[in-house]
């Protein structure tokens, strides 16, 4: 069991774009079928050749219909865990996604399963957005107001496990971005993978040290303060799915308006 292991308490894959359990039981695609006497146009397949080629095809629509159910259930996963918290049942997962409950577990064994996979994919987006903000370019106020309206835009903040609040809270005794503690890195340059919330932690505070440091932040402000914002409950639509945009702009005014109001209580002035 690795840190991150502990760090979430539950079992954590290889890779970010993996997923900790099999696609799914597919059928075993038979092998080639042979067309020396039949290749022909006209000619007729055998009765063994078209078996095997309908049993290709149906391969395929099951394999089509597996990935569908797959992304089913983990948007309706991060709609109700979003929503409702970790505690959400499986059941009312299964329903959001329109499948049994049995599809659900075929693909996650328990629920555990599927609370990893999500908060995974949910900090690897956070991080992502943490580093295009810390090293952007941008100022110290915009490069923190600006991550902060595409977290909080997006709900992916909501679906933080709780290791990253006890961790916020340890790095809010630290007022300098170079007095912070050290990620733990892999042999060679890259840290431990971006699912770690301890790497986004560090990334936020070190947001709010340069903000900060530039008088931008109000007295007293620290990281955990800033993670509260991040998991605000603000009415907004879902950021979209992965390869569709992720953008995940707060779009109706109530909820801009509410934003605003946390993000003025952050700042100096």
């Amino acid at each position: 069991m690795t840190d991150q292991d502990q760090l979430l308490g539950l079992p954590v894959p290889s890779s970010a774009g993996e997923s900790p359990v099999g696609h799914g039981v597919v059928p075993e695609q038979r092998g080639p079928v042979q067309r020396e006497s039949y290749g022909a146009p006209g000619a007729v397949a055998p009765a063994s050749a078209s078996a095997a080629a309908d049993d290709a095809g149906g391969t395929a629509r099951l394999r089509v219909d597996a990935r569908r159910n797959l992304e089913s259930v983990l948007r309706a996963a991060r709609q109700v865990f979003g929503e409702i918290g970790y505690g959400a049942p499986m059941e009312e997962v299964a329903r959001r996604a329109g499948v049994g409950v049995g599809t659900v577990y075929r693909r996650f064994p328990s629920k555990e399963v599927l609370v990893q996979r999500i908060a995974a994919e949910e900090v690897a987006w956070l991080t992502s957005q943490a580093k295009e903000s810390l090293y952007g370019g941008a100022g110290p106020w915009e490069s923190l107001a600006g991550y902060l309206s595409r977290a909080v835009g997006s709900g992916a903040g909501r679906l933080l496990p709780p290791s990253a609040f006890r961790y916020a809270d340890e790095l809010a005794t630290f007022r300098d971005a170079a007095d912070l503690p050290q990620v733990p890195v892999q042999r060679g340059s890259e840290p431990v993978w971006d699912a770690d919330p301890r790497q986004l932690l560090h990334l936020l505070a070190a947001l709010v040290a340069r903000a900060a440091a530039a008088g931008e932040l109000r007295a007293g402000v620290t990281v955990s303060d800033v993670v509260l914002v991040l998991t605000a409950a603000v009415p907004v639509h879902a950021r979209p799915a992965r390869g569709e945009g992720d953008e995940g702009q707060p779009q109706d005014a109530p909820a801009e308006r509410l934003l605003q109001i946390l993000l003025n209580g952050l700042r100096a002035g």
